[in-house]
């Protein structure tokens, strides 16, 4: 399950909803919550936040906690 698979379990959505409002199709969504290599755009990320009623950055910090900045030399 992928990070934004595990935010939307966490938060008890119903991607069949999360569908409906956005129009990003449940295939789509399911890719995005269980297959790793599939990249999350930013306009999606924005629609499911919204359809969530949430901050996106609330939803991209949770989503993105692991990413960092490489050290500059």
């Amino acid at each position: 399950m992928t990070e934004l698979g595990l935010f939307l379990a966490k938060k008890s959505v119903n991607k069949a909803a999360i569908s409906r409002r956005t129009g990003i199709s449940k295939s789509r969504l399911t890719q995005l919550t269980s297959n790793e290599s599939t990249k999350l755009r930013a306009d999606e990320l924005y629609l499911i936040a919204l359809a969530m009623d949430i901050n996106p950055g609330e939803m991209l910090n949770e989503i993105y906690k692991d990413l960092k900045l490489k050290n500059n030399p």
